[in-house]
């Protein structure tokens, strides 16, 4: 078989349940087609369930206390990065392009770090710089995308902020950024954007990979990344996205009320625990990163403008699509859809992420199409973004450059009865981050999911087939001790 190009879109905080086709009440036709005309892989997770770390693993293949990056605000070594499947694919022959949000990289840093994803060091990078970047040759992307931080003005930020400010009304625009057209009962960082959806970055990030596609590349087969922004909080879908979803129709949680009894002892320390550090950092992680108890009507409000933030993804995924097919490349191309992790979105009265690794949060969406990609079929092995790149480098025919903790999917995909045994998330968390230090292990079968806390010994275990809304914890059933041993 030709080798196929291979096109990675992803979004940033996107559950693996937020889609129609999952039976939520969402619009997302393009992305439900998607899964209907390739594979939907049901369990997958994310090798870490925040972004730095999460997307550091996508790339390189590896998990977090082996690439390094173990939460957020540390930098991916290039060393490291320059051998992940982009720097892998383009040694195997594949052009390599990547589009939108990056985040391999810190943006808000202490002092200059020289590399283009630094607020402070961006302005360094000339108007002519597109790239390499972390094994990508070709790159054009935004430094955070998330609307709580707006476009830096340059000659700070790249790509898209140099776009966004060139006619002069980039102030303009951040004010409409910010602007709430309307009402949204108090709800937690949400509010109808009034910025035009045609500067919004969503919208950007398809342009520039649709402009790639149909006249950037050249001959050889291609490798790219599309990496949108969103539905990241803050939850500021711009009109009219905004307003697709009636706050009345959307699908509240069963369980969304604060329950810390029987749950490990970080559930609530994390929420109620003093950040160290900086008193500004402590005060973005209260302010940003952690959201109160919300009200039926508000968790209303906070759902309805996620579905249209992903509602605007879905659209500019259609629109990528497309131009693929426009373009000559749909029948030679495989398509994958992911998200870097999830979102509690209300579960267990929680918003956001963090160390509680409920399915909302850990189980993040894999959707493939394309050449050999059955046609509607859904797998339920444990998987993980971290098998991307053994993936790519299966089809590609392309050797790894360093070491793998993911296996390609192809044998799920092709071969009746493959399994697998289970998938596997860490993360370390720094007091710096909620107050208190946590070594997470987590393992995740298709019928049970177990975390423990490697500092205090103290952990989960839940079994998935039946209790999936994850309400009774079996770590300390002595009936249970075995199967908890074995995970």
């Amino acid at each position: 078989m030709t080798r196929p190009n291979i096109l990675l879109i992803s979004a940033d905080q996107h559950r693996a349940d937020c889609f129609g086709f999952e039976g939520r009440n969402i619009k997302t036709p393009h992305l439900d087609q998607l899964a209907a005309d390739g594979t939907h892989f049901s369990n997958c997770i994310t090798p870490t369930v925040v972004c730095q770390p999460a997307r550091a693993s996508i790339l390189t293949g590896q998990l977090c206390r082996t690439h390094g990056v173990h939460d957020n605000g540390i930098d991916l070594d290039p060393a490291v990065g320059e051998k992940g499947f982009a720097g892998a694919m383009a040694a195997g022959g594949f052009e390599t392009a990547f589009f939108g949000k990056a985040h391999f990289s810190t943006y808000h840093t202490f002092q200059a770090t020289g590399t283009p994803e630094c607020l402070t060091s961006s302005a360094a990078y000339p108007e002519t710089w597109f790239g390499p970047y972390m094994g990508f040759n070709h790159v054009e992307m935004m430094l955070v995308g998330h609307n709580w931080f707006l476009p830096e003005k340059p000659p700070h930020g790249q790509h898209y902020e140099r776009w966004f400010y060139a006619d002069g009304r980039g102030d303009a625009k951040n004010a409409l950024y910010r602007e709430n057209a309307g009402a949204t009962k108090d709800a937690a960082q949400t509010w109808h954007s009034k910025l035009p959806v045609a500067w919004h970055n969503s919208t950007w990030t398809a342009d520039r990979a649709i402009d790639w596609l149909k006249h950037g590349r050249g001959e050889d087969p291609f490798c790219a990344w599309v990496s949108f922004p969103d539905p990241h909080h803050p939850f500021d879908a711009p009109e009219p996205w905004s307003r697709l979803h009636d706050p009345a129709d959307v699908d509240l949680p069963k369980h969304r009320a604060r329950v810390f009894e029987g749950r490990p002892w970080w559930h609530e320390a994390v929420l109620t625990s003093e950040p160290t550090g900086d008193k500004k950092g402590a005060e973005i992680r209260k302010s940003y990163s952690r959201i109160a108890e919300q009200s039926d009507d508000q968790l209303r409000e906070i759902i309805a403008n996620t579905y249209g933030q992903i509602a605007l993804i879905d659209h500019n995924v259609g629109r990528i699509l497309i131009a693929l097919q426009e373009a000559g490349l749909a029948d030679d191309t495989i398509v994958i859809y992911i998200s870097d992790h999830g979102d509690w979105l209300g579960d267990h009265g929680l918003i956001l992420k963090g160390p509680m690794h409920y399915d909302g949060l850990l189980r993040v969406p894999m959707i493939m199409r394309g050449p050999g990609i059955p046609l509607g079929k859904k797998i339920d092995e444990p998987v993980s973004t971290l098998d991307l790149g053994p993936t790519f480098f299966d089809y590609g025919g392309v050797e790894a450059l360093q070491t793998q903790h993911g296996a390609s999917v192809r044998p799920l995909l092709e071969t009746a009865g493959a399994t697998r045994a289970f998938a596997l998330n860490e993360w370390e968390l720094l007091p710096t981050r909620a107050g208190v230090g946590l070594s997470l292990r987590t393992v995740r079968t298709k019928t049970h999911k177990l975390t423990i806390d490697l500092q205090s010994g103290a952990g989960e275990m839940y079994d998935m087939i039946v209790d999936p809304d994850e309400t009774t914890t079996l770590f300390a059933t002595p009936n249970h001790a075995v199967l908890r041993a074995r995970l």
